[in-house]
């Protein structure tokens, strides 16, 4: 599919910038947009500034565009009314948006806490329930969801990717089983962009680690070869050979931290 103008929302952020350096050049137009100061449009670049909450606002964002690279919102976990807007309303926006004016393609920034309440050592594709471990990754089964539905509605291509730890290098044990590097992030988008069919696809974003805990059948059909692996980094992470601590909900479900905050918690106001 002959894909030319790409918008990417959420570019001020990190993954955002990774994509605005590594997909330059290789498309016609690349529309970025933020809330926040996205600096001075690079080669090739078209500066936009919408508001996720607001359908107006993304629709304008949207026209003209062959595909959206959909970044944008709260990426952290937080109260429901701060995920809200932006996570829950703002995807529905994009989508909406998308349809309205003709997008071929959405590549939706999911989560690997879309499924974080799976524990570890659980075998886990991409046809197994939603399993959120907060108001974060509900949002973002919530968002998948939509990418079904637009699909098998209205015929909208789509890639809900569930990135595991963005980061430039692993620090921390867990991210021996699901950092993504930098240059992996563009590879799998770039493989969503380009294949000739890419349907209605969830893919784990994550490098090519030997710990990784996902199975990833449709980026392995998307063509996606991860060149990084987290575990060249293993003897430089503390604690690396340590066994699981089932007692401790951050070690045992693959969400990490996430999982952990509120766990049990029965308190009632």
């Amino acid at each position: 599919m002959d894909l030319k103008n790409i918008l990417i929302t959420g570019a001020a952020g990190s993954v955002g910038k990774t994509l605005r350096e590594g997909l330059r050049g290789g498309y016609q137009v690349v529309r970025v947009s933020d809330i926040v100061d996205l600096g001075p449009a690079g080669p090739g670049e078209e500066l936009n500034r919408a508001e996720l909450a607001d359908l107006a606002d993304v629709e304008a964002a949207c026209a003209g565009m062959d595909a959206v690279i959909h970044l944008g919102a709260v990426s952290r976990e937080a109260c429901f009314d701060e995920i809200l807007g932006p996570n829950i309303i703002g995807v529905y926006n994009l989508f909406e948006a998308a349809r309205r004016r003709g997008v071929k393609r959405v590549i939706f920034a999911s989560s690997n806490h879309a499924v974080g309440f799976y524990e570890v050592g659980t075998p886990l594709g991409v046809v197994e329930a939603a399993r959120p471990d907060g108001f974060y990754g509900a949002a973002k089964a919530f968002g998948e969801g939509l990418a079904v539905l637009y699909h098998r509605k209205w015929g909208l291509e789509s890639a809900s990717l569930r990135i595991g730890s963005f980061r430039e290098l692993p620090t921390e044990v867990r991210h021996l089983s699901t950092w993504l590097s930098p240059r992996d992030m563009v590879q799998l988008v770039r493989c969503c962009l380009e294949a000739p069919v890419l349907g209605c696809a969830v893919l784990y974003g994550v490098s090519g680690n030997s710990r990784k805990w996902w199975n990833n059948p449709d980026a392995d059909r998307l063509g996606y070869r991860p060149k990084d692996n987290a575990e060249w980094y293993a003897d430089k992470i503390t604690g690396s050979a340590l066994p699981v601590d089932t007692d401790d909900p951050a070690e045992r479900y693959m969400g990490g931290f996430i999982a952990a905050i509120d766990y049990g918690k029965t308190n009632r106001e």
